[in-house]
């Protein structure tokens, strides 16, 4: 059977044309979608009961690692392995507690001191689409010495390097990213007070929506779901995925491959506080792909997607997935929670919210051909002081007092900015 080409690298104009061609189209490679995606039914199922029955038993979903054990090359087998099946993990004690809450502190006194609550013009996007969320207490700065301090930091670079291999990267003489060798890319940090009573975000997945469908090199990256060859995908194979590109749609791009999404704990949150969850099986991104398929979804539709917004994951479409939901355990300030890159995700409603809600959003990002691109141009916004361009421009700082200059970069930082 020849691979599927559905040559489309540019936003449609006419949306609902398209994927009525799409589909049509997609559905002839397919064949009998009802099996495949029975097939992917089958082992979906398999994981979800798994899932709900550690809930059941008060047991973590989530693989929990002591950075100890990542820093002395001591993470067992098994709890690799645990982490490929679940797609996600927390490390604990990643940063000393004392210094997360220093950066904590430190992030309020460069606010303050650039009298932000003056200048602030509110939500300079609408950056996740039709999702149900509250108004985010999402702060777009960039460039403060916390949250740069911790993206060049040796312990942020040991974990993702670890992270980074838990990939295959390479094959038959080909390599697709340096998994020991990270590009920086700069996102924000949130604070949510006590007190805070939020609508959460709904589930989604980031890194395309459409693109997800549309794009060449994602439908190589899921060829072998499409073929029924379901069995032998594997969400950890590198091929192809540096090689997608994102449509310059709405302000949900992003510019950089990123193995693992990721943030970094600024103060102690329990979980049952309004946190992350996720749906911790990567493979379930081959039933989002192929629920659009099946009888009941009008031909010009795909589960909810639309033009410029993340790709939604909802009860009404994907009743299955979204019984796995499964939040983090309690972590402290220092602790990093990661994700990978197909992992359904949301953020769960809270009322009167105890405790603060602080984290700065730092993934990991490989070093390979698209990467390396991204970081010239961080690298002259970072100069600047303003907003990367995957980030709505508001570029407050590029005149703040104590902003994190070039002569403060370390070799990591450097590195990480193509410099």
């Amino acid at each position: 059977m020849e691979p599927f080409s559905f040559t489309t690298v540019e936003p449609p104009v006419d949306f609902a044309a398209h994927v009525r061609t799409m589909k049509k189209e997609l559905r002839a490679f397919i064949g009998d979608v009802s099996a495949r995606f029975d097939s992917v039914c089958r082992f979906i199922e398999r994981e979800v009961r798994e899932i709900e029955r550690l809930r059941e038993r008060g047991l973590e979903v989530w693989p929990v690692i002591p950075f100890a054990d990542i820093e002395n090359g001591n993470v067992g087998d098994a709890v690799i392995c645990q982490v490929r099946r679940r797609g996600c993990a927390v490390v604990k004690g990643h940063f000393d507690k004392a210094q997360a809450l220093g950066w904590d502190r430190q992030l309020v006194e460069y606010l303050q001191k650039n009298d932000f609550d003056r200048v602030y013009r509110g939500p300079g996007d609408n950056f996740f689409g039709s999702l149900q969320a509250s108004r985010p207490e999402i702060f777009p700065i960039y460039w403060s010495r916390p949250q740069m301090e911790a993206r060049q930091h040796e312990r942020m670079a040991r974990v993702q390097s670890f992270l980074n291999r838990l990939w295959k990267f390479d094959s038959d003489g080909i390599t697709w990213f340096d998994p020991d060798r990270n590009t920086l890319y700069p996102d924000r940090v949130r604070r949510r007070p006590p007190g805070t009573t939020s609508k959460g975000l709904g589930a989604h997945t980031d890194s395309g929506a459409l693109e997800r469908w549309l794009n060449p090199a994602y439908q190589k990256v899921f060829e072998k779901v499409y073929s029924g060859e379901f069995a032998d995908f594997d969400p950890w194979y590198a091929a192809h995925r540096t090689e997608v590109s994102e449509y310059p749609l709405g302000s949900t791009k992003c510019s950089a491959f990123r193995t693992f999404q990721g943030w970094t704990a600024l103060s102690d949150m329990r979980h049952d506080q309004g946190v992350l969850h996720t749906v911790p099986i990567p493979e379930a991104m081959a039933y989002i792909l192929l629920r659009p398929f099946l009888v009941d979804v009008p031909e010009n539709e795909l589960c909810g997607v639309s033009p410029g917004k993340v790709l939604p994951v909802s009860e009404r479409w994907h009743p299955l997935l979204t019984r796995a939901l499964s939040g983090i355990p309690d972590v402290e300030a220092g602790d990093t929670v990661w994700w990978h890159c197909d992992l359904i995700h949301a953020v769960a409603p809270v009322e009167n919210q105890q405790g603060w809600g602080n984290v700065m959003y730092i993934p990991a990002a490989p070093a390979c051909e698209k990467n390396l691109h991204y970081a010239t141009r961080v690298a002259a916004a970072f100069s600047a002081g303003k907003s990367p361009e995957d980030f709505p421009a508001e570029h407050y700082e590029t005149d703040w007092i104590d902003r994190f200059a070039e002569k403060d970069l370390n070799d990591i930082g450097r590195r990480s900015l193509g410099l």
